[in-house]
């Protein structure tokens, strides 16, 4: 495995298709999110599909030959596939009832900015001049779709549902500074595979709990919405991400999660009619060049588990 990723290091072309086909997925992973809600409950998609997922990431560790982590890790993995795979997929899943999939996109993408006022609260590390401007931008950008919403449309499930997802993105933010605090000398291999069994046990519990007797439809296409999320989304995209961080620097890497949002608008646009507003491609811009700004600028960068 090493010498195979060492020798795709040297192909600079494949690197960047990759790094295209993953964002491409995301962001067109978050229209197949949407759209599921017609078939089942949100916590119940989240469950079959990281459970697919998982299943899918542990025949990856079997062929890779990657071991377990040591034990005395699991309740610190445990712990991240809490922040990140359940509170995350709770929120996200039960906002975009009632948010636009590219909207939700964008704001669980502002992540970057909860991570580093995070690391500064408590991982001491110093907000310098440029990652303050960074965060400034974002933290506009972030107004500026929620400030619109509340003058122009006033629909408190909108706002709600937006207000979750944000919260989903500071859970995600808080799990990148847990992992840097608990988490050394552990693969992101290992890291993706396992947070995400925890993770989905959170999110089975849920699911058997909240929604238990609502209706179920198995259809081809939600099968697709489920199969498509979980192995190509979750467990195909997190072992190529994997081997892309050890071919390119991390600041490069965290940069090119920038598309994702960029092509979760897009598809939420052509496949489910959504509007791009002012206010939505104005936030937008505010908020990307934010991430960018403060990543470009970071003197230690946060570890990406995307989803």
């Amino acid at each position: 495995m090493a010498s195979e990723m060492s020798s795709l290091g040297k192909k600079k072309g494949l690197l960047g298709f990759l790094i295209l086909s993953i964002t491409i997925i995301w962001g067109y992973a978050w229209a197949l999110m949407k759209a599921s809600l017609d078939f089942m409950g949100p916590f119940t998609f989240s469950a079959l599909r990281f459970g697919t997922g998982t299943m899918t990431m542990f025949l990856v560790l079997l062929i890779f030959k990657v071991g377990p982590p040591p034990k005395d890790k699991w309740r610190h993995l445990a712990i991240i596939g809490l922040l990140q795979t359940t509170v995350v997929f709770l929120l996200v899943m039960y906002g975009l009832r009632f948010v636009d999939a590219g909207k939700s996109s964008v704001l669980l993408y502002s992540m970057p900015i909860w991570s580093s006022l995070l690391a500064a609260k408590f991982l001491g590390e110093k907000i310098q001049k440029m990652k303050a401007a960074g965060l400034t931008f974002g933290m506009i950008g972030l107004i500026t779709i929620l400030g619109w919403d509340v003058l122009i449309d006033q629909n408190m499930t909108v706002l709600t549902g937006e207000v979750l997802i944000i919260l989903a993105a500071i859970s995600w933010g808080a799990s990148n500074v847990y992992y840097r605090k608990k988490l050394k000398n552990i693969t992101n291999l290992q890291v993706s595979a396992y947070q995400m069994l925890f993770g989905t046990i959170g999110l089975a519990l849920a699911a058997f709990i909240i929604e238990w007797g609502e209706p179920l439809h198995l259809t081809p296409k939600s099968i697709y919405y489920v199969l498509f999320t979980g192995v190509l989304a979750s467990a195909l995209c997190f072992t190529l991400w994997f081997i892309i961080l050890n071919n390119i620097d991390m600041v490069t890497a965290t940069l090119s999660t920038l598309l994702v949002p960029v092509f979760g608008m897009i598809f939420g646009v052509v496949l489910l009619n959504e509007q791009l507003t002012p206010n939505i491609i104005l936030g937008s811009i505010f908020i990307l060049s934010g991430i960018a700004i403060s990543q470009i600028f970071k003197e230690k960068p946060l570890p990406q588990h995307i989803q």
